[in-house]
C-alpha cells in the first residue's frame, strides 16, 4: 500500500505514528475514563492549525503588528537617554545589557520612509564607520559602541556588533521569530589619522543626537568625505616633526649639548624617510621600524668614535622616541582590561613584532660599533639631573611634535601640549623629588593623562585618543631600551635582560594608568540608569568564571 507523500516543510514527530499503519487494539490495554468513547468520532484539525517547528511563526503573528518579544521579570528597564549624557556612555550602558532587555528606541529619526531605510544598507554604513576607527587605533569597546550607535540611531536596536581586530562583524535579528541578518568587513590598512577619527566620532554625535535628522544617504556622503579629506600636514611637515621629537627627546633625558640635539633630530628625520621609502615598496612594518632605527643609532655611534664630547646615549636614546609604538600598547592592553581578550592579544602581538624590529636595527648598530671599538658604556646611565625648566619645555615640545605625526586637529594640540607637560610635572615631582620608583611615578602620570583625555572627550562628545595618546609620549622608556640593547650587544645578557624588563614594566604602567585613569572619570560622570538595576546590570563585566 502507498503511503501518502507529505510536504518538505511539514514537521513530524519521530514518535508518531506514520500514516496508513493501524494500530490494532488488545482487550488487554487499560483505557482512561476520559478517553473517547468508542463510536465517537472526533474531527480532525484542519492542516493548516498543525503542530509545526518551534522556529516557525505561528499563524496569528503578524510582523508589522508584532507584540514586544520578551519582558523581563523585573519589568522594563528604565534607561536614560537624555542629550545631555554622551553617547559613548549611552551607547556602552545599552551594548552591556542583554537583547532582550534593552528598551526599544523612543523615537526614530532617520526613517526614509514609513518602513525606514534598507537593513542592509545601514549594516553596510555601520561597518564602514566601524572601519575607520579601527583603522585609527580605536579601543575595540568604543567601536563596537559607535557601531551600535549608528543600528540604533536607523531602528536597528536588536542589533550585536563584534570586533576582533581587523574583523568587523555586525548581526540583526527584528525579533525571535525572523531569520537574522548579518555583515562583515575586513580592516585591511590601518593608519593614524586623528583628524579624520574625530570626524567620524561628529558624525556618529551627529547621527545620536535626536535633534539632528541625518539621512542615510546624507551619512553616505559625509562618510565619503572623511575618507577624501587630506591629511592637516604635509610630508615634510611630519618629517620635522619626527626630528624635533627625537631632539626633544635628548633634552629630556640629559642630553643638554645643541650638537646632541641636532644629531638626534638629523637620525630621527633620515629614519623617518628610510622607512618611508621601505612603506612605498611594499615592505612590511617590521622592516620599516628596522630601517628607521637604523640612522639613530649609526649617528651616536659615529659621534663615539669620533671622539667628540657628547652623550651618545642620549642620541641613540631620543632617536627611540620616535619609533617606540606607544600608542599601539594603550589600545592593546585597554582592550584586554575591557574584556576583549582575542584583539588586545593581537595588539599585542603585533607590539612586540615592531618592538623586536627596533631592537633588531639599534642592535644591530650596537654590535658592529662595539667591534669597532666604540666606548659605549651600558653602566653610564643617563644623569638627568635637576633641570625642571629646561624638561618641561622638552616635554611639551616632545607632545607637541607627537600631536602633529598623529595628524591631530589643530583644536587639540595645544591642549594635548599642555596636558603632556603636567604629566611630566607629575612623574618629576614623584620620582626626584619624593623618591619612589620610577614604575609607580609613571603609573600616577599616566593615570592623570588617561583622567584629563576621558574627561575632555566626554565634554566634547569625541575619542579620548587625540587628548592621551600624544601626552605619554614624555613617559615612554626610551633610556631604558636603549640601555638593555648595549648590555646585550656586549655580551651582559643579565644586566640587558634587566634594563629590558624595566622598560616592559614602566610600558605596562603608562597603559595600565592611562586606562584606570579612564575608568575613574565615569566616577564623576552621569551615568544612565545609575539608580535603577538597569545601570547596575549594564557595568557588569565577567568576573573570569
Amino acid at each position: 500500500m502507498a503511503l501518502p507523500r507529505t510536504s518538505e516543510s511539514e514537521t513530524t514527530s519521530e514518535f508518531a505514528v506514520p500514516d496508513g499503519l493501524a494500530v490494532p487494539r488488545t482487550d488487554s490495554e487499560t483505557t482512561s475514563e476520559f478517553a473517547v468513547p468508542d463510536g465517537l468520532e472526533v474531527p480532525e484539525p484542519p492542516a493548516a492549525e498543525r503542530e509545526g517547528s518551534a522556529f516557525s511563526p505561528p499563524s496569528t503573528y503578524s510582523a508589522p503588528q508584532a507584540p514586544a518579544a520578551f519582558t523581563p521579570p523585573l519589568g522594563t528597564p528604565a534607561v536614560s537617554l537624555t542629550k545631555e549624557i554622551p553617547w559613548q556612555d549611552r551607547m556602552r550602558t545599552m551594548l552591556r545589557m542583554p537583547v532582550a532587555e534593552r528598551p526599544a528606541p523612543e523615537t526614530v529619526q532617520r526613517t526614509e520612509d514609513e518602513g525606514g531605510p534598507a537593513v542592509p544598507r545601514v549594516l553596510d554604513l555601520t561597518l564602514r564607520i566601524g572601519e575607520l576607527l579601527l583603522a585609527g587605533g580605536e579601543g575595540a569597546e568604543d567601536v563596537e559602541t559607535a557601531m551600535f550607535a549608528v543600528c540604533r540611531a536607523y531602528g536597528l536596536d536588536r542589533c550585536e556588533p563584534n570586533v576582533t581586530f581587523t574583523l568587523l562583524s555586525v548581526s540583526y535579528q527584528p525579533s525571535l521569530v525572523d531569520d537574522p541578518v548579518s555583515a562583515s568587513r575586513t580592516v585591511r590598512r590601518r593608519g593614524t589619522d586623528y583628524t579624520r577619527l574625530a570626524a567620524v566620532f561628529q558624525l556618529v554625535d551627529d547621527l545620536s543626537d535626536p535633534d539632528t535628522h541625518v539621512s542615510l544617504e546624507e551619512a553616505y556622503r559625509r562618510l565619503a568625505e572623511i575618507r577624501r579629506n587630506r591629511h592637516p600636514y604635509p610630508g615634510w611637515a611630519l618629517t620635522a616633526a619626527a626630528g624635533l621629537l627625537a631632539g626633544a627627546a635628548s633634552l629630556l633625558v640629559g642630553g643638554g649639548d645643541l650638537i646632541v640635539f641636532v644629531a638626534a633630530a638629523v637620525g630621527a628625520m633620515l629614519g623617518d624617510r628610510l622607512a618611508w621609502l621601505c612603506a612605498g615598496r611594499g615592505l612590511p612594518e617590521f622592516y620599516q621600524f628596522t630601517v628607521a632605527a637604523t640612522p639613530p643609532a649609526a649617528l651616536g655611534v659615529a659621534l663615539t668614535l669620533a671622539h667628540v664630547d657628547v652623550k651618545a646615549s642620549a642620541v641613540i636614546t631620543g632617536g627611540l622616541f620616535a619609533l617606540l609604538p606607544g600608542r599601539a600598547l594603550v589600545a592593546g592592553v585597554q582592550d584586554g582590561l575591557t574584556g576583549f581578550y582575542i584583539t588586545a592579544s593581537a595588539r599585542l602581538l603585533e607590539v612586540m613584532y615592531l618592538f623586536v624590529g627596533i631592537v633588531t636595527g639599534v642592535l644591530t648598530v650596537l654590535y658592529f660599533g662595539v667591534k669597532l671599538g666604540a666606548p659605549l658604556n651600558p653602566d653610564a646611565a643617563l644623569a638627568v639631573g635637576n633641570r625642571p625648566v629646561t624638561q618641561i619645555f622638552a616635554s611639551m615640545l616632545l607632545s607637541l611634535t607627537f600631536a602633529v605625526l598623529l595628524q591631530q586637529e589643530r583644536s587639540t594640540v595645544l591642549l594635548v601640549t599642555v596636558n603632556g607637560g603636567i604629566a611630566w610635572v607629575v612623574y618629576g615631582a614623584l620620582h626626584y623629588v619624593a623618591g619612589i620608583s620610577p614604575v609607580a611615578s609613571t603609573a600616577v602620570a599616566a593615570g592623570l593623562v588617561g583622567l584629563f583625555g576621558q574627561l575632555m572627550a566626554r565634554y566634547r562628545f569625541a575619542s579620548a585618543l587625540p587628548y592621551t595618546t600624544a601626552a605619554i609620549g614624555p613617559l615612554l622608556p626610551g633610556s631604558a631600551t636603549y640601555f638593555g640593547l648595549l648590555a646585550i650587544a656586549q655580551n651582559h645578557i643579565d644586566k640587558g635582560l634587566v634594563s629590558l624588563a624595566k622598560a616592559v614594566s614602566l610600558a605596562m604602567a603608562i597603559a595600565i594608568g592611562v586606562n584606570l585613569g579612564s575608568e575613574i572619570s565615569r566616577l564623576f560622570l552621569r551615568v544612565p540608569g545609575a539608580g535603577s538595576a538597569a545601570g547596575r546590570r549594564g557595568a557588569k563585566r565577567t568576573r573570569g568564571f
